[in-house]
């Protein structure tokens, strides 16, 4: 990566296991964090579309289905720069562990408490989100989620000013407003896009995803290193209504 993407990853939306077992409800963070799994919030981000050369992070209106699979990234203190990631899938004898826990970076500042996340406040969202989508560097390696594959044109409009503000915008087609987040580097090689401010409200906070770590915080992102990211992102399945749940407990 060079010093210039660099730089405009740390100054746009991002950075920059014990086995399985038998659980009930996934304790993910505070009790304002997120509903429970059986009722989890509305975010209307079950298929992201596209427009003007746009992919928008506002999706489907039909309501959510309930998940059946539910990452959980969790934090001792709301300054805390790291965090806890486990990853559970439902099943008729409740939640099962199937990944982690696991040593997660997430947002340089911490978590934002619920509701109060803003844009380059270096913090990470706290609540319930869908996951939309997996991008990577090459063609889809098997993920199961839809994917979209990094391009040199590729930005996320991270200005609250636009009108695409919190979209991954084809520069070809559109502008990606005021000083734009490349997706084309080494961080975002693979990652999710996480369904946070889909109404897209400007100075809300945009570009929060999970993705590649590269031995720093983020500017409100969550990441893992390769060994651990890519078998999770292959286990999502868009059938199973997979969601995020971030937060302190």
């Amino acid at each position: 990566m060079t010093a210039l993407a660099l730089a405009a990853l740390l100054a746009g939306g991002c950075a920059a296991g014990a086995g399985p077992g038998w659980h009930g409800v996934p304790d993910t963070g505070s009790a304002a964090a997120a509903a429970p799994p059986a009722t989890p919030a509305a975010d209307h981000a079950a298929t992201p579309v596209a427009s003007h050369g746009a992919t928008s992070a506002v999706g489907s209106h039909l309501a959510p289905a309930r998940p059946r699979q539910l990452i959980t990234v969790t934090a001792a203190s709301y300054h805390a720069t790291y965090a806890t990631l486990a990853a559970y899938r439902h099943t008729s004898h409740g939640w099962q562990r199937m990944f982690g826990p696991w040593v997660a970076r997430i947002g340089r500042n911490g978590f934002a408490p619920p509701g109060l996340k803003r844009e380059g406040d270096g913090r990470t969202p706290s609540g319930s989100f869908g996951l939309l989508y997996v991008f990577g560097a090459g063609p889809n390696p098997g993920f199961r989620l839809r994917y979209r594959q990094l391009r040199p044109y590729d930005y996320w409009d991270d200005d609250p000013a636009s009108p695409r503000y919190n979209e991954w915008v084809d520069s070809r087609h559109a502008s990606p407003g005021a000083a734009p987040e490349p997706m084309d580097v080494s961080a975002y090689y693979d990652g999710v896009v996480i369904g946070y401010n889909t109404a897209r409200t400007p100075r809300l906070g945009s570009a929060i995803f999970l993705h590649l770590n590269i031995g720093i915080a983020t500017s409100g992102c969550v990441t893992l290193p390769p060994g651990e990211l890519l078998p999770l992102l292959r286990w999502l399945n868009q059938a199973r209504s997979p969601r995020i749940r971030m937060g302190v407990r």
